[in-house]
């Protein structure tokens, strides 16, 4: 088997990992590419829930020099997990929930900050989107400090979906946005909580936005509008911890 890092490449290489079971974060193909291989390749990926991203042969090339035959797998070093599954085992330890989701943290570093974080404030969860999410890779396993190995991570393709179970399952919303009139310390956050954080250049989507019990701002004073949501979520989950110890 072909690999370096965290990606492995040739066709008969990806599909002996995902028939073995091995963790992947995504696969990119070479566009056009078909055949009865690949055709087995991508039932294996509907099965596992991988995405797949269909790219030109220049990308694949800048990845690796070697003969990729028209297929990459970037592989992840942890597995990744079902929110239903996460939310029930923390409902059946008799605690409430308290879970973390992010709307498209692309930036490694901020990724890894908030996982570490996260860690050590007690989320249960993380929840990302299958698609524009930073590279759960070596990279971020280090930025996190080894976080990720103790904390599950969870994907889902639907975020609405995923935020309509967790309502329904009992949690508050809570998303942290500047659009919001009241700060952070006068909101209620008690209880099981979903805390929602948004991309740093455009912060939480309008759909999700709509859809959330609380809106939470950080009160800025300084000449720069906003926090680095690394820190904005720490400010955050650890107001959630202070309100849970209550």
């Amino acid at each position: 088997m072909e690999q370096k890092n965290d990606f492995i490449f040739g066709i008969r290489a990806v599909e002996e990992a995902l028939k073995s079971g091995q963790h992947c974060d995504k696969i990119l193909l070479r566009k056009g590419m078909g055949g009865d291989t690949i055709g087995g390749i991508k039932e294996l990926m509907r099965i596992h829930k991988i995405p797949l991203q269909e790219v030109p042969d220049a990308k694949l090339n800048r990845i690796t020099g070697k003969n990729h035959q028209g297929i990459i797998a970037l592989m992840s070093p942890i597995p990744f997990h079902q929110a239903e599954d996460v939310l029930m085992n923390v409902y059946d330890s008799g605690k409430d929930p308290f879970f973390l989701l992010l709307d498209e943290v692309t930036d490694i570093r901020n990724f890894g900050a908030i996982v570490r974080t996260a860690e050590c404030a007690g989320v249960h969860g993380i929840i990302i989107p299958q698609k524009g999410s930073a590279r759960i890779g070596g990279d971020a396993v280090k930025t996190s400090s080894g976080a990720l190995f103790n904390i599950p991570i969870c994907k889902t393709n639907n975020m609405k979906k995923t935020l309509s179970y967790l309502k329904d399952s009992g949690l508050k919303t809570v998303a942290a946005t500047e659009k919001a009139e009241k700060h952070y310390f006068k909101c209620d956050m008690s209880g099981p909580v979903v805390l929602i954080m948004g991309a740093e250049d455009v912060g939480i989507s309008k759909n999700i936005l709509e859809m959330v019990d609380v809106q939470a701002a950080l009160p800025i004073n300084g000449k720069i509008e906003s926090l680095n949501v690394s820190n904005a979520a720490a400010v955050m989950m650890y107001e959630i911890v202070r309100q849970r110890s209550e």
